[in-house]
């Protein structure tokens, strides 16, 4: 019975990788489509609309964050991939800097749909890309060109009680490494005094790794698994959350390089 059913196990999972490599481009495409009509449209209805930049840049995180929890569903309900969030609710709260590692492509797209009024750091390159200007320009986003300046509008969003969204490795993880850490995500840390929430992101199979193009589609669907950490408040003993710049930088990497529960 076993060997009878092997063939059509085989061309089942033959279909859905066809079914998925069909897929991925109308979803990237969708996604592009989706992100220049929020920057070049709704934006700037937005900022016509708003009394001041503040609320218009509020009311475009919150398309922004209704844009890829809408994108994300319907990566699953198209069957190219699933996922699973742990500890949601612990995005909720506001002013706390959210420090994630980046094997993927789309981290940022998880931490934009479930965190209310999130910020990020982003990229210089992706500031200037015709894509994705726009909307970054739009919602504020801080782009990480100069790093002085970059860890002053960071300690300004913090205060002023927006989430952080920072990927300390500085680019996407090398598959089959540990994580290693930049030192700015602590050093935002340090100067800030804000509350940590450490955020890691699991991806299997590996793909949309840094180097590996967006239309390489893996043998099966990708599972991603995302578990939201407890928060670090500032002025911990140093026993428990280091507060020097390279201890805690060692700190996070610790809880990283973790194995991932169950």
């Amino acid at each position: 019975m076993a060997l009878a059913s092997t063939p059509a196990i085989r061309m089942t999972r033959h279909l859905d990788q066809l079914w998925r490599q069909s897929v991925t481009p109308l979803a990237f495409a969708g996604f592009a489509l989706a992100a220049l009509t929020v920057g070049a449209v709704c934006a700037p209805l937005m900022r016509l609309t708003s009394p001041d930049r503040a609320v218009a840049q509020r009311r475009t995180r919150h398309l922004v964050r209704l844009t890829c929890r809408g994108f994300l569903a319907t990566l699953r309900h198209a069957r190219l991939i699933d996922y699973r969030v742990s500890g949601v609710e612990r995005l909720a709260a506001g002013g706390r800097l959210l420090l994630a590692n980046h094997p993927t492509l789309i981290d940022a797209l998880f931490l934009l749909a479930f965190t209310p009024n999130a910020n990020c750091i982003v990229k210089g390159p992706l500031a200037r890309h015709p894509v994705t200007a726009g909307v970054i320009r739009a919602a504020g986003f801080i782009t990480n060109r100069r790093p002085r300046a970059t860890l002053r509008a960071a300690c300004r969003a913090l205060a002023d009680g927006q989430s952080l969204i920072v990927f300390p490795e500085g680019t996407r993880s090398t598959p089959g490494r540990p994580v290693r850490l930049r030192r700015g995500g602590a050093a935002i840390a340090v100067t800030s005094q804000a509350v940590i929430t450490p955020v890691r992101i699991d991806c299997r199979p590996s793909t949309l790794t840094k180097g590996e193009p967006w239309y390489r589609v893996p043998p099966r669907r990708l599972a991603f698994r995302i578990e939201v950490g407890p928060p670090i408040p500032p002025g911990m003993p140093v026993q428990a959350a280091p507060r020097t710049i390279g201890d805690l930088t060692q700190h996070l990497e610790a809880y990283f390089n973790r194995p991932h529960k169950g």
